[in-house]
């Protein structure tokens, strides 16, 4: 059954039990701080990315969501969650953090899957048409515009949680996504041939704050998008982050933001029409309501967390006219026993 108006919720580092053997004084220790971090991800943005992302969609769109993953050696899980959005015709991937355990061999297991899967998403997607060179299959043009392997974007977006900084974490976290805080626009094309704009941001709050040069970036208005009169150019805003804000059950975690950060937050949603908030991180499902915004806090999709089948993903639905809701999306595998 689909419920309506979904905002994840997924905000950074607590003491929860996904810290197994890591002494829980590690998990708060980054060894490249946020301040840092954010100015390495916003360089790189603007060097590499023209200082924005868009994705393209026809009418109707959807998007799969997971969280705190914690790749090992077995990386089940993360293979079906992406192969699920394949199946699916999903737009894009999105992650809330804890991607992977901070060694150097997870993370190859965990490039070497990414690299799998965007070879079937480009086999699915695209036509070769000769050695070095693709076009997209929906491209209907008579000089359809024409794309090398590499310039193909794969739709997987992450954001960095605490476990992926922590023993030097952020060298291998950023050698495969580079950015820890940046924006998508989602252009849809409508059927009268008009177009509508939606708005993906992805905030690094794996230190617990957001630092003070991410505040000042979001301050200074780098992700508004606002027309000249002050009314937002989207229709729909979903922001993805780590850290939860809200506690999930009484005797559970509450977020580790700063007080003055928490409510900055909460007005900054407001201020930008969220629609939907996605977080982690804490591993319990929650979902409420809050001045308008819709908070959703995602379970963790690790095999190790949640080793028999359940509901762990979810997939928000966008139709033409801007409604949104979401669905659970079950994971049925399960770890080999050793």
């Amino acid at each position: 059954m689909k419920k309506s108006f979904c905002f994840l919720l997924t905000l950074i580092p607590l003491i929860v039990a996904s810290c197994e053997k890591v002494s829980p004084i590690e998990v708060f220790v980054a060894t490249v701080a946020v301040e840092d971090r954010v100015k390495m991800s916003n360089l790189y943005f603007k060097n590499h990315l023209d200082g924005k992302l868009w994705l393209l969609a026809e009418g109707d769109y959807s998007f799969i969501v997971g969280a705190d993953s914690h790749i090992t050696t077995d990386s089940g899980r993360m293979d079906e969650m992406l192969a699920n959005g394949l199946e699916h015709d999903d737009l894009f991937y999105a992650h809330l953090g804890d991607i992977a355990d901070t060694k150097a061999e997870y993370y190859i297991t965990l490039d070497s899957l990414l690299k799998e899967a965007k070879a079937r998403y480009v086999e699915k997607n695209y036509i070769k048409i000769d050695e070095f060179h693709y076009v997209y299959r929906k491209d209907t043009a008579e000089d359809p515009i024409t794309s090398t392997y590499d310039e193909i974007l794969y739709p997987f977006f992450p954001v960095v949680g605490n476990h992926d900084v922590t023993h030097n974490g952020w060298a291998l976290w950023s050698n495969i996504f580079h950015s820890s805080f940046y924006e998508i626009d989602v252009i849809v094309t409508l059927e009268n041939g008009e177009y509508a704009f939606d708005h993906l941001i992805f905030l690094d709050s794996a230190s617990a704050t957001l630092g003070a040069t991410q505040i000042d970036l979001i301050r200074q208005g780098i992700l508004d998008g606002a027309y000249d009169d002050g009314s937002s150019i989207y229709r729909n805003t979903f922001v993805f982050t780590h850290t939860n804000i809200f506690r999930p059950q009484f005797f559970e975690f509450a977020s580790t933001f700063p007080r003055e950060e928490t409510f900055f937050l909460l007005d900054q949603f407001e201020k930008w029409n969220v629609t939907c908030v996605f977080c982690g991180h804490v591993h319990t499902w929650d979902e409420r309501d809050y001045n308008g915004v819709h908070y959703l806090t995602l379970d963790a999709m690790s095999e190790r967390n949640n080793p028999e089948p359940g509901d762990y993903l979810i997939r928000l639905n966008v139709g033409a006219d801007g409604s949104v809701d979401w669905e659970p999306v079950h994971m049925n595998y399960t770890p080999k026993k050793k």
